[in-house]
């Protein structure tokens, strides 16, 4: 399986995750995936913009804008309360279904 077909299931997730370290905008973001998952996971805007959008229409995350030092608007996202409960609903479960997988597929190798 592609690691492109497991990120498109888990894309709002992963996002979460990132943004309850700290807000972030978009680039910041791209970058923060790529390193943090040492190049595995390399997000483009058709597939960043949407998600956030999305998040941010449930009320999981809020945009902000805020200007820089060097006088550039950068729109900043941070995860809102209910996205933090959101976040750890989801990895309660990532939880249980990766126990579950590894229960099955390794098995064998035990």
């Amino acid at each position: 399986m592609q690691q492109q077909e497991l990120l498109k299931g888990n894309t709002d997730t992963l996002l979460l995750a990132l943004l309850q370290d700290e807000p972030m905008y978009g680039y910041q973001i791209v970058k923060e995936v790529n390193l943090r998952s040492s190049g595995y996971f390399a997000f483009k805007e058709g597939t960043l913009y949407p998600a956030l959008h999305r998040l941010e229409r449930a009320g999981l995350i809020e945009g902000r804008w805020e200007d820089t030092p060097n006088s550039v608007r950068r729109r900043y996202y941070l995860i809102t309360s209910k996205g933090r409960q959101a976040l750890d609903d989801r990895l309660r479960e990532w939880r249980r279904f990766s126990r579950a997988m590894d229960s099955i597929m390794l098995a064998g190798t035990q």
